[in-house]
């Protein structure tokens, strides 16, 4: 068998070889989840160390869904699987760049016109990819998220939300694919550096204008009102010289009640975002019994402005008190005092450098376009995809855990800062807090959470807490 393999074209062996590593990585990470899953099945009770942090029927929740997640995660995965590997054998690449070529023709453009044909190229593609996407996302979002009590969208917003976000996409997908195509053209011997350039400027432009312009085509973002939370934001940034210029909350209980919190901007232009679901006093989806009328009237504004998500009324409190609040922040500041955010934007460079310029010593290697059924042409968009997506990928399964590694140990650090404006205490309960809230399982297996994990396991970061403090 080998011997025969050894005696194939060199196109074969690249196909072949591409084949067998997907599926190698495909097996791997089916075996990692195997474990994670005999963990959610094993585990029944609370363990003796996390008596103190977690109750029993939290436990039992928080176990139950990751089981439904890791068993959605499973088929959903094999899926993608099955359906990547029969594109590549059926030729539906070359099949699907056929037809743009069809689509092209009839406006009188023939194959000299690449640019326009591997746009067609791009937007079928990524119409396939989302209507086959679009089952396993309404399972996830309307059987496992809503049995859990995750889920706040109708069909209705969720199909609205779909469809925006598709139109979106291909706003700002396909010019900016155009005009990267249309550099590496013209780009002559050192078209890789004017690619990496062009793709570091979209990056930069796409990061400033994202939470403005982009976000809340999706989101309602307000200022967060004045108060004694927004007056300890602005002093706990002013201690750190973090340049503060907007506090916002977005509210994204319409969704899911999930909770989050970030920063954005450049310079001496940063803005803050908390979730409503993060802060106890705003989040809607605490109102229940004397907050019924408060509930009411946000879904009679939700329907006036055609808003068509739910609010489900909680009994138990969901995020964080403002003390905790500022303990989270405290957290995310400490990325940015500590240049974490810097070293991942020049790590991202590096890396999109490294795979232009190997990209430019590959893309006129004819047998990787054979490789994948390309025997009369070699479209520049097809050498991006074969190479970045298919010849790059044991680079990326390494570069993309080495990265998880980094972030694990960037997350200690920023805990550390946190604790070191004195907000130790308050930290430890909203990690607490917002694990159950967002029925983070406490239990992990030591494989399984290595190669995912880009948080350490709670119990680690609140041992790191309550330890002895490092420099």
């Amino acid at each position: 068998m080998l011997a025969e393999m050894l005696q194939l074209p060199v196109e074969d062996k690249i196909f072949y070889a591409v084949l067998v590593f997907s599926w190698t990585v495909y097996l791997w990470e089916a075996y990692l989840a195997f474990r994670q899953r005999r963990i959610y099945r094993s585990t029944m009770h609370v363990p003796t160390e996390l008596g103190k942090i977690m109750d029993s029927e939290t436990f039992e929740k928080s176990r139950l869904y990751q089981l439904d997640k890791s068993n959605f995660g499973f088929w959903s995965g094999l899926y993608s699987e099955t359906e990547g590997t029969l594109i590549l054998l059926l030729g539906g690449i070359p099949f699907l760049w056929r037809i743009s070529g069809t689509v092209t023709a009839r406006f009188g453009l023939g194959p000299e016109y690449e640019i326009s044909q591997s746009l067609v190229f791009l937007m079928l593609a990524t119409l396939f990819s989302a209507l086959t996407g679009l089952p396993w996302s309404l399972y996830n979002t309307f059987v496992i998220e809503e049995k859990h009590g995750f889920n706040q969208q109708t069909l209705g917003f969720f199909l609205k939300d779909a469809l925006k976000k598709f139109a979106v996409t291909q706003c700002i997908l396909l010019p900016v694919t155009s005009l990267l195509l249309y550099i590496i053209k013209i780009g002559g011997d050192y078209f890789f550096i004017y690619a990496w350039l062009f793709t570091l400027i979209v990056s930069l432009v796409l990061v400033t204008i994202y939470a403005d312009y982009i976000a809340p085509l999706f989101d309602k973002f307000t200022p967060l009102p004045d108060g004694e939370l927004k007056t300890d934001i602005e002093s706990m940034a002013k201690s750190i010289s973090f340049p503060l210029t907007k506090i916002y909350v977005v509210e994204g209980s319409k969704r899911s009640s999930h909770s989050n919190a970030y920063f954005y901007g450049f310079f001496k232009n940063k803005r803050i975002v908390l979730f409503d679901t993060l802060l106890e006093d705003y989040s809607p989806l605490n109102q229940s019994g004397e907050g019924e009328t408060a509930a009411t009237e946000q879904k009679d504004e939700n329907e006036a402005s055609g808003d068509e998500s739910k609010l489900k009324p909680k009994n138990k409190k969901q995020g964080c008190s403002n003390p905790e609040v500022l303990a989270v922040l405290g957290h995310e500041l400490g990325h940015w005092k500590l240049g974490h955010t810097i070293k991942n934007i020049v790590i991202s460079q590096m890396n999109s450098f490294l795979c232009f310029f190997l990209f430019a010593a590959l893309i006129g290697r004819k047998e990787l376009f054979l490789a994948f059924g390309f025997h009369d042409s070699q479209p520049t968009l097809i050498g991006l995809m074969i190479i970045f997506q298919f010849i790059f990928s044991p680079y990326n399964e390494l570069l993309s855990f080495c990265l998880t590694v980094l972030s694990r140990r960037f997350e200690f650090q920023a805990d550390r800062f946190a604790r070191g404006l004195g907000r130790s205490t308050e930290l430890y309960s909203a990690l607490i807090k917002l694990n159950k809230d967002n029925l983070g399982f406490p239990v992990a297996d030591w494989l399984f959470s290595m190669w995912h994990y880009s948080h350490p396991p709670l119990l680690e970061r609140l041992r790191a807490l309550t330890g002895p403090k490092q420099d």
